[in-house]
């Protein structure tokens, strides 16, 4: 019989590629999932569950009917920008959501927990390579709360033995090669998505937030990942809590920084499309460089990012792009 695991958010951009992984892998993926930002129609590879975080005996609920082996933990409000703007809903909405989660997991003797961090916890750390023993300063609501919860599991840890792997992420990007679930958000914020919705027209243009900071080309760096490469990291870290490995953190990231203007260069040569731009101020809450240092899950979890090039993930986004969307 398979083996269960309950995927909050799964019904989300990274939780659903995340579900195909598990399947893939033998593992029966459970969506827990209130839709309010997913979409039913991404969650393809096992039973979806509507339920909210912050509705403990829904949680509850499901945990007694599935009986999963771990918690995989996607769930979470994640617009830096709003965070920055109405606090008290990220708090109010990710941490106590991770704490009933994280008490109805505990009481079901579901011990083995993944947690989808993120690298908004470390703050501004400007032209160092972020690695997991960087101190953590996070200088917005978004990262705060992650930082939050994670300070929860490791005291669920102590408390109660919550075994617990906690990966923290760099820019996500890319969509399934395979066509069958990708990246759409309504309103959209993330770069990549932006960028080929104003060379389809769909937007007037892609607004560069920000051309003055101390960089080579006037605009932030980021780090971008893969989401297939990002969520064959979090299958390993399942295996590795299923073997009795311990409490550990990994940064998934490439190493290698990118410029906002580098990425609509790559686009143009991908699409063969040009991207039409407009350049605003900077967004409050976005750092400047954000690279991380990913050796650790190369070396332990034996993760190595295979598709995270910035042409792969474009062209994967992409043929995403101009196939498939969501409808509520």
């Amino acid at each position: 019989m398979s083996k269960k695991v309950l995927v909050t958010g799964g019904a989300g951009y990274i939780g659903s590629h995340a579900c195909k992984a598990l399947a893939r892998a033998g593992y029966v993926p459970v969506t827990f999932d209130n839709i309010s930002t997913g979409w039913e129609e991404a969650v393809k590879f096992g039973p979806l569950v509507k339920g909210d975080l912050l509705d403990k005996p829904a949680i509850e609920a499901a945990l007694a009917e599935h009986a999963p082996i771990a918690v995989m933990h996607f769930a979470a409000l994640s617009q830096v920008g709003e965070s920055m703007q109405v606090p008290g809903k990220y708090w109010r909405e990710n941490v106590l959501g991770a704490v009933n989660l994280v008490e109805a997991a505990v009481e079901a003797g579901c011990k083995n927990f993944v947690f989808s961090s993120t690298c908004a916890t470390y703050g501004e750390h400007d032209n160092v390579l972020l690695d997991e023993n960087t101190p953590q300063h996070p200088i917005n609501a978004y990262g705060g709360s992650k930082l939050a919860i994670e300070q929860i599991l490791a005291d669920f840890s102590a408390s109660h033995g919550l075994n617990h792997v906690i990966f923290r992420y760099f820019n996500v990007a890319g969509a399934d090669p395979e066509g069958e679930v990708g990246e759409f958000h309504q309103p959209e914020t993330h770069l990549i998505p932006l960028m080929l919705d104003a060379i389809e027209g769909k937007r007037p243009a892609l607004t560069i937030f920000g051309t003055d900071y101390p960089t080579p080309d006037g605009t932030c760096i980021r780090d971008y990942v893969h989401v297939m490469d990002l969520v064959d990291a979090h299958v390993l870290g399942l295996k590795w809590l299923e073997e009795g490995k311990g409490n550990r953190v990994f940064n998934l990231g490439t190493g290698k920084g990118f410029s906002v203007r580098e990425v609509v260069e790559h686009s143009n040569s991908v699409t063969n499309k040009p991207v039409p731009i407009t350049e605003g101020p900077r967004r409050a809450g976005d750092c400047t460089k954000l690279v991380s240092g990913s050796e650790r899950a190369e070396k332990e979890l034996g993760w190595t990012p295979t598709r995270s090039t910035l042409e792969t993930m474009i062209a994967d986004a992409w043929r995403w792009h101009q196939n498939g969307h969501y409808e509520k």
